[in-house]
C-alpha cells in the first residue's frame, strides 16, 4: 500500500485514476483546483482524500504531500486550444508552478515523481516514427512549457526521489468528468448528436491512447522497480491514425451501436491546426513491459453507452465538458 497524491485529481483521467488506485489498495489524495467540481470522486471512501487548492501555493502543496510516497502530476491548463486564454494562465501554472511544486515534493519525502508531458511536444514531424530522442519543435505555449519542465523535474532527481517523464498521446474514451474536446470524442459526440462528422483538415497523423490505458500505466508506474524508470522518458500512445481514418472508424462503431441514426455523412472543413505526428512507443514495450488493452473502437463504444444511459446530457452545449469554454466562463486567472 503506497499513499498517492494525484495533482489534478478531478481532472478526466484523476476521475478514472483515483477510484482505481483505491481498488488497488492505495490510500490516495486528489489536489485539484476544482473548475469542473469533485462531486464525481469517492469521496465516501476512507482511504480517499480531496484537497481544494492551487498548485501556485506551495503551502497548500505541502499539506498535500504530508506522508505521500508518490506523486501523479496531471495538473495543467491543459490541450493546445488554451492560447485563447489569457496568456498569463497557461504560464504561471503550466510553467511557473512546477519547479516549487517539485521541490516541494522532494523536501516533504515524496520518494517518486512521475509527470504526464504529452506527445504533442513534437510538434509537426515527417520523421515516420517519432521517438523520445526526436527533437522537441513545440508549435504552442502548451506543448513549449510541457517540454520546458521536463529537464526541471530531472535536475532534482536523486537517489530516494525517482523521476519519471510520460509522454501520452491525445487521449480519448469515456471518464467520470468527461472531456468531449479530444479529437475521438469530438468526432463520436458530433456523429451521435448532429449526425454527421465534420472533420477539421484530415490527413494530419495523431498518436491516440484510451483513457483506460493510460490509467493502467499510472497504476503499474505505483509499484515498478525504481531502476526501471529513473530518469528516464516514455511516449505512450498508440494507433497512429489520420484525423480522417479516425472519422471513419467512428462513423463504423457509431452506426453499428446505435443503427437508429441512419448513415453518418463525413464532412470536411480546412483547418490552421496542423500538428502531425507518429510517435513510437516500442521503449515503454520494451523496458516496462507496458501494452495496450483498449482501442479507438472501445473508445467510441464506450462512448456511446455512455450517450445511451445518458450520462452525457447536453453534449454539443454544456461547458463542462470543455476545458477552454469553461475556464473562460469562470473567468478563471
Amino acid at each position: 500500500m503506497k499513499h498517492i497524491c494525484v495533482l489534478g485529481g478531478a481532472g478526466y483521467v484523476g476521475s478514472l485514476l483515483c477510484p482505481q488506485l483505491l481498488a488497488d489498495g492505495h490510500k490516495v489524495t486528489a489536489f485539484d483546483i476544482c473548475y469542473f467540481g469533485d462531486d464525481f470522486l469517492p469521496h465516501d471512501n476512507p482511504n480517499f482524500k480531496m484537497i481544494e487548492g492551487d498548485i501556485r501555493n506551495v503551502d497548500q502543496l505541502r499539506k498535500a504531500y504530508e506522508g505521500v510516497d508518490m506523486v501523479i502530476d496531471l495538473a495543467c491548463i491543459s490541450n493546445d486550444a488554451s492560447f485563447e486564454l489569457d496568456e498569463s494562465l497557461s504560464t504561471t501554472i503550466n510553467l511557473d508552478a512546477f519547479e516549487p511544486m517539485v521541490v516541494a515534493a522532494k523536501e516533504a519525502g515524496v520518494k517518486r515523481f512521475i509527470y504526464a508531458s504529452s506527445s504533442s511536444v513534437y510538434g509537426v514531424s515527417d520523421a515516420p516514427d517519432v521517438t523520445e530522442d526526436h527533437p522537441l519543435l513545440p508549435l504552442t505555449l502548451y506543448n513549449e512549457y510541457k517540454g520546458k519542465c521536463e529537464p526541471v523535474l530531472f535536475s532534482h532527481m536523486s537517489d530516494d526521489f525517482v523521476c519519471c517523464v510520460i509522454r501520452p498521446a491525445t487521449l480519448c474514451g469515456y471518464a467520470p468528468r468527461q472531456r468531449l474536446d479530444l479529437s475521438v470524442n469530438i468526432l463520436t459526440n458530433h456523429a451521435i448528436t448532429n449526425g454527421k462528422i465534420t472533420v477539421f483538415g484530415g490527413s494530419q497523423l495523431r498518436p491516440n491512447l484510451h483513457i483506460q490505458d493510460m490509467c493502467d500505466l499510472y497504476r503499474k508506474l505505483a509499484h515498478i522497480e525504481d531502476e526501471a524508470i529513473a530518469g528516464k522518458i516514455f511516449n505512450c500512445g498508440f494507433q497512429n491514425m489520420s484525423i480522417m481514418d479516425i472519422a471513419q472508424i467512428v462513423k463504423r462503431i457509431v452506426q453499428e451501436e446505435m443503427p437508429e441514426k441512419g448513415d453518418i455523412d463525413i464532412v470536411t472543413t480546412p483547418t490552421d491546426d496542423i500538428r502531425s505526428y507518429h510517435i513510437n512507443s516500442d521503449k515503454i514495450q520494451r523496458e516496462l513491459d507496458f501494452k495496450i488493452s483498449h482501442s479507438i473502437e472501445d473508445a467510441v463504444r464506450d462512448l456511446c453507452k455512455a450517450f445511451k444511459a445518458d450520462k452525457l446530457p447536453d453534449s454539443m452545449s454544456n461547458d463542462w465538458y470543455y476545458n477552454v469554454k469553461t475556464l473562460k466562463k469562470l473567468n478563471a486567472a
